[in-house]
């Protein structure tokens, strides 16, 4: 039997969906917390409603969280669903990951814990812990395996290096001469449509012998500020270039976050921030 944990006891069809917003270094999300499925519809329509930024409430995406029967071993306890702005489905997202945990704890009235996340790509572990400012919270999020992803694709653009990863969703890595002239909304899509399926294009440059700094194109979201799955991809793919080494600062328009790496295994740690909450009609 589906347990129904107190902070989803009001939340149901017909007293409207509640949503939390959070980000991650700016790549913003809307949360609904539900018991099942069927309580909430899980409606790309409705992804591209809440998420347009002029006629709805504004973010990259729609996550719901799914409580399953975690009492159980080896259960995790909630499911992840994320629905891009444009209502397509994502397998999984790093900072959509932290801000889904964030909004977990506070339903529980705390900033401290451990969550598993069953996600399209696996099940992910999070733990979290406060900051000093009480809307942000520190989560480290488990990633898995990062993969072989697609091939390369003829680039419209001169690069060093360029390598395909799959972190569970696929990524196309790019390590350009500057980031000077990179333009994301430009060279993104022209990149993505020759990938079938679509992928996250990724454009990095080396700072320093623990740092990259990027600039990203999303898969289904368009340009935006932070991609923690991207920078997951993109910290393996400096260290396999010879870049860097196991811990990885990567550099972000929206912020910082850091990549730990072990053999092929990944973990990602950064903030999560609460901004508000609505209630839909």
């Amino acid at each position: 039997m589906l347990r129904q944990p107190r902070y989803l006891e009001s939340v149901t069809a017909t007293s409207g969906i509640r949503l939390t917003k959070h980000h991650g270094l700016g790549n913003d999300f809307l949360v609904a917390l539900v018991p099942q499925p069927e309580d909430v519809p899980i409606d790309a329509d409705l992804a591209r409603h809440v998420c347009d930024r002029r006629r709805g409430i504004g973010a990259d995406g729609l996550l719901y969280g799914i409580a399953t029967d975690g009492s159980e071993a080896e259960v995790p306890d909630l499911q992840m669903v994320l629905l891009n702005s444009d209502g397509s489905r994502a397998e999984i997202s790093g900072n959509g990951l932290r801000c889904l945990g964030q909004a977990v704890l506070r339903s529980r009235g705390v900033r401290k814990g451990e969550l598993s996340v069953a996600t399209d790509a696996g099940i992910r572990d999070l733990v979290g812990e406060p900051t000093d400012d009480p809307a942000t919270d520190l989560l480290t999020a488990s990633m898995g395996v990062v993969a072989p992803g697609p091939a390369v694709p003829s680039l419209p653009l001169d690069v060093l290096d360029a390598v395909g990863l799959d972190v569970g969703n696929p990524h196309l890595v790019l390590r350009v001469g500057s980031l000077a002239g990179i333009h994301p909304a430009e060279l993104g899509p022209v990149i993505e449509a020759q990938v079938p399926g679509g992928v996250n294009v990724h454009f990095l440059v080396a700072e320093a012998p623990d740092a990259i700094r990027l600039l990203h194109w999303e898969r289904g979201a368009g340009v935006t500020e932070a991609c923690g799955s991207g920078a997951t991809a993109s910290a393996f793919a400096a260290r396999r270039w010879g870049l860097v080494g196991d811990e990885v600062t990567v550099r972000m328009p929206g912020g910082d976050v850091v990549v730990l790496l072990e053999g092929d295994t990944a973990a990602l740690r950064g903030t999560a921030t609460f901004v508000g909450e609505v209630t839909l009609a």
